[in-house]
């Protein structure tokens, strides 16, 4: 398994810029134990930065860690709209604790994957809403999510995320800490 913070780096420099809510990023591993070792440790680390990370979901040989901005999610579950979306899928309320809880659950539920998770990654609510409604197909743009409502705005922002995804990794490499990367919220 390779060290956490590569995966907070390459998936997450966006999150950790504070330019979007959060990143979720999957971790081969056939054992937990390192992998939540490395997860409470980076947790702590950076909660003082409005930094939290968290395992949503753990097959066995694949784990899907959620890194987020409790502050940013907070306001995206609960802006107009999205608390809706989230009570047609079953949750009772859109508080950040709860609604990671729930979807965890959802996860475990299985039968189809919980599409509502764009909002816990600070995608627009209408191309959660287009996916949903699409499956998945006719999105007018695809990037770091697909884009069913306005692609103009969200060419620059895949753009804005492409040049610090570049930015970080570069410094990373030049031996700054994720710390020293973190951007206070």
């Amino acid at each position: 398994m390779a060290p956490l913070e590569k995966y907070m780096i390459e998936q997450g420099a966006p999150t950790l810029a504070s330019l979007k809510t959060g990143t979720l990023f999957c971790v081969d591993t056939p054992e937990t134990g390192e992998l939540l070792r490395q997860i409470g440790q980076w947790d702590r680390r950076l909660s003082g930065k409005g930094i939290s990370i968290t395992l949503l979901r753990y097959n066995g040989r694949r784990a899907l860690v959620y890194m987020y901005r409790r502050s940013q999610l907070e306001r995206d579950l609960t802006s107009e709209g999205a608390a809706e979306l989230l009570a047609r899928c079953g949750y009772a309320s859109a508080e950040p604790e709860y609604a990671l809880s729930r979807l965890r659950e959802r996860f475990c539920e299985g039968a189809e994957f919980p599409h509502e998770i764009g909002l816990f990654l600070g995608y627009p609510l209408c191309d959660v809403l287009g996916y949903i409604k699409n499956r998945g197909r006719n999105s007018k743009l695809t990037g770091w999510w697909q884009v069913y409502g306005d692609e103009q705005s969200a060419a620059r922002q895949f753009e804005r995320f492409r040049r610090c995804r570049d930015i970080y990794t570069r410094l990373w490499s030049r031996g700054k800490t994720v710390q020293q990367l973190t951007v206070c919220a």
